[in-house]
Formats: C-alpha cells, structure tokens, sequence
C-alpha cells in the first residue's frame, strides 16, 4: 500500500484534511470550554442557526396538515425498522436486478477496503464526492488518501471544511462555524495548491465565493472517472436511490463518472417509492427551512448511454444492528439528516458542532455516537449529558423522534455500565449515604438544619472549586450555597398549619 502523498493528474499534491477518526479525543465538557471561548464560532453560530430556526418556523406554519406528516414519517419508519432484514433483502435483490453491484460491510473497516479495492480496479488514483456523511463516519477519506487515491469534497460546505483542513461542524452546513471572511481568505491561500486558484480580488459575496468553488471545482468533475455518494434513501422495491441537495454537485457526480459508489447505511432504506412522498416534504422544510429541494436525484442501477456505467452500492451496519436490538435505543434510527435539532438547541448554537467528537454532533449526535460506538470511550460517555434536556430538539423533529427522553435512556446506559467497572466506589457510597437520608423523613430534616447552620456560619453565597473527586462537578457549574433556612423552616414560620 502506497504511503506517497496523493497527487492529481496534474501532479498537484491533494489536501490532507484530518478526518474524523483522528480528531482529538476529548469528552465534551472539555471541549465545550473550548467551544465556548472561540466568540467569532459563537456568533456565526447564533447568526446561522438563528437564520435558519426562523425559515423553518416560517415554511412548516404554511402546511395545515404538518403534524399528520409527522405521524406518517414516524410510522413508516417505524415499521421499516421492525421487518429491516426482509426489506434489505428486497433492496439487495431489486439493485441486482437494475444491475448495481451490492456489497455488505460490517464496520468501518471493511467499507473502507470494499471501496479502495473498487477504485484501484478502475486504474484511477482520485474520485469526487457528493456530500456523505456515512463515508466520513467511516473515516473514508483517510483510508483513500492512504491507499495513495485523492477524495475530491464536491458540496461547497465541505469544500470549504477541507481547504481549511479543519472538521466539519454541522449536519446540514458543514462550514456553519465559518463566516464569509473566513471562507475567502481559505479560497485565496488554498485554491491554487490544489487546482484552480481563486480569482484576484475575491470579494466575500456569496455568489462571488460560490463562483470561485464552481471555477475550482469544473476541471475536477471533467477529468474524474471515479465517484462516491452517499444517500438520503434507498428503496427497496426498485432498488433506487435518492439525494437530495441545494447546489448541484450531486447531479455532477452522479451523472459525469463512468464509476459511481454509493455508501449506504442501513437504515436508510424506505419499502416503496410512495414512502418518498412524506419523506421529500419533511425532510426540505426541516433541514433547510424551503418548501422543497432544489435537486432531487434518484438512479436505479446503470443505464446504456446515460451515467454511469458500472454502479456499486455499499451497505453499512457499523453499529446499526446493536442499535436496532435496544427496544428503546432503536427509535433514534428513525433520524432523517435534517439537523433541526442541532438548529434549536441552546447547548449546540454556543458549543459548536467540534465540541461532541464526531460527524453526528447535537442531541441527535449524543444519542447516536453512543449506540453505534458503544459507551466505552470519554467521549461517548460524555455526549449524553450534553443537553439540557429542555424538549425543543423532540418538539422539531420530523420523525417525532423523543429525542430528550432517548438522552435519558443513554444516561442510564453509562450510569450502568460504570458501575460494572468502577474501581473508585466514592460516588455509589455517596448515593447510598443520600438514599439513606432521604428514605426518612426525620433524618432528612436532620440534614436540613445542619446545612442550614453551615449556611449561617460560611460568609460565602457561591462554592468554588473544590479538590477531586468533588472537581468534577464544581469545575463545570457555578453551585451555590445552601440556604440559611431551609423551606421546612420558612414553611413553618410563614405559613399556618391549618391551611
């Protein structure tokens, strides 16, 4: 395997962004901190989430009948997830009879080896990529760039994302965390050592910068024989698949390429093309706040003369069966890619995408990290206490998945599985001693009148940082002091019994 760094035909050297499997490991209370330092993200954040809160509001006021889509969306899901094996096999079946080639992959791992195995048989070294958000859970781009074969980002947001060798941040917007300064002055330094350089004197206007990418993107999609998508849907009783998009690259790479490769994961797929109907009317209005997509794309295996010629779809589990097999957990399979939960949340809009770790951020991601990678890691321990669990995320989402009840399901997890390997028993000792307490009413009114007197003796309102192991919960909260009187005491004094 080659260990070179990939050039184009042009003998460019091609970006080496980091991706997600090699992002800094972090729990999310310290990257929150970090987060929350950067004020330029905090108020692009505000600016772009605000933006689009408001046009969701404004599209789904206009349709009477939005929360039967709702409950339709949730349904049909719902009972997808339930018969998933009979319908992938239908899928499976249906793309053979269109004439796609269908491979299976268990993780990441062997996606990974499945797809660089197709594009070294074509004799290619690069391939674009309409925007995937499977092929970066992958970690897809890395193991091309390894395999000495250069991944070309095609949607704007993750070009972007990938000349400023940063991560993407966002479902829908991957480059929400970036403003239009930041996004011009990528273009002027990074353009030209991968391609076509930005014109002199680029202006940060949208449709100046949008020029530039199209301009830097045109050579690329021309020469490129190799193309990898993802999919917002598969359906599984004619085998087709479906993405939906806003600035046309996906029309590019799903037309021009002699080869495409599509990753799949598995529960993106619908029984009938009827099913579309729901999906095609929630899914704009809640991601983008439009009535509609401007490009829906669907293909159905190769066709003589038309697209591609010989077409491959990868079907992912990575996690996706152990999620299916939680009664509970599996309601999270439901997500769409809308992002609306990330749009609303108070937690995300200050933090940032970066702060949880993974391609899937926000409350949908601090559900879904943990169900497809387990809770074994910081970082999957961490995500599902980032959240307030105020609702408004379960209130937007599409498919009603709940999702605040479904934190709490993950909180529980961790909780368990801590206790299975928790070598320090301060914490359980602790919460046996409050059970104690709290089991009796004398002995809670105990404890009352001792933190009350502590109170009336510190000359303190606030307690600051405390030694470890009590660091842990003082360092990310302001925690104030116990009163001077407790209610029972102001009760009695304040109120007559007889009342």
């Amino acid at each position: 395997m080659s260990t070179q760094p990939p050039r184009d035909r042009d003998g460019r050297l091609t970006p080496s962004p980091p991706e997600w499997s090699t992002r800094p490991a972090l729990p999310f209370p310290e990257a929150a901190r970090k987060g929350l330092e950067n004020e330029v993200q905090r108020a692009n954040l505000r600016h772009a989430t605000g933006t689009i809160r408001t046009k969701r509001a404004n599209v789904v006021a206009e349709v009477p009948h939005w929360e039967q889509l709702r409950s339709a969306g949730e349904a049909i899901k719902n009972r997808t997830l339930r018969h998933l094996d009979q319908h992938l096999e239908t899928l499976e079946a249906s793309l053979t009879r269109a004439g796609a080639t269908v491979h299976w992959a268990a993780d990441a791992a062997e996606a990974n080896r499945i797809i660089v195995d197709l594009v070294r048989a074509t004799g290619e070294h690069e391939v674009t990529k309409v925007k995937s958000m499977v092929t970066q859970e992958i970690g897809m781009n890395e193991a091309l760039e390894e395999a000495g074969i250069a991944a070309w980002e095609t949607d704007l947001a993750e070009l972007i994302v990938q000349l400023g060798h940063d991560f993407p941040s966002h479902i829908l917007v991957p480059a929400i965390h970036r403003n239009r300064g930041e996004i011009r002055e990528i273009f002027r330094e990074e353009m030209g050592t991968y391609g076509t350089p930005a014109p002199e004197g680029l202006s940060e206007e949208p449709v100046d910068l949008a020029g530039a990418a199209r301009t830097h993107l045109r050579n690329k999609f021309l020469r490129t024989k190799v193309a990898i998508s993802g999919a917002n849907f598969a359906v599984a009783e004619t085998g087709t698949l479906v993405v939906v998009e806003s600035e046309g690259n996906g029309r590019m790479n799903l037309t021009l390429p002699e080869t495409l490769i599509s990753v799949v994961g598995i529960e993106k797929v619908l029984p009938t093309v009827e099913d579309l109907e729901v999906f095609l009317q929630l899914l704009p209005r809640s991601s983008t706040g439009e009535r509609m997509n401007p490009y829906t794309s669907l293909w159905t295996g190769p066709h003589e003369g038309d697209g591609p010629q010989d077409v491959h779809v990868v079907l992912l589990d990575n996690g996706r069966t152990n999620a299916l097999a939680d009664p509970k957990g599996r309601e999270a399979l439901r997500c769409i890619r809308c992002s609306a939960c990330l749009n609303i949340c108070p937690v995300y809009e200050r933090v940032g995408g970066h702060a949880y770790g993974s391609v899937y951020p926000g409350p949908i991601g601090a559900i879904l990290n943990p169900q497809l990678r387990g809770v074994g890691s910081a970082i999957d321990k961490s995500l599902p206490f980032a959240s307030t669990l105020c609702g408004a995320c379960t209130d937007v989402c599409p498919v009603k998945i709940p999702i605040a009840d479904l934190l709490v399901h993950e909180r529980h997890r961790v909780v368990e599985e801590k206790k299975r390997h928790q070598a320090n028993q301060f914490e359980p000792a602790m919460m046996r001693a409050a059970s104690w307490v709290m089991a009796d009413h004398h002995r809670l009114e105990a404890a009352g009148r001792a933190s009350s007197l502590a109170g009336k003796l510190l000359p303190i309102r606030t307690i600051g940082p405390l030694p470890p192991p009590l660091s842990r919960w003082t360092q990310n909260r302001d925690v104030p002091m116990v009163p001077e009187q407790t209610f029972r005491q102001w009760w009695k004094e304040n109120r007559d019994e007889r009342a």
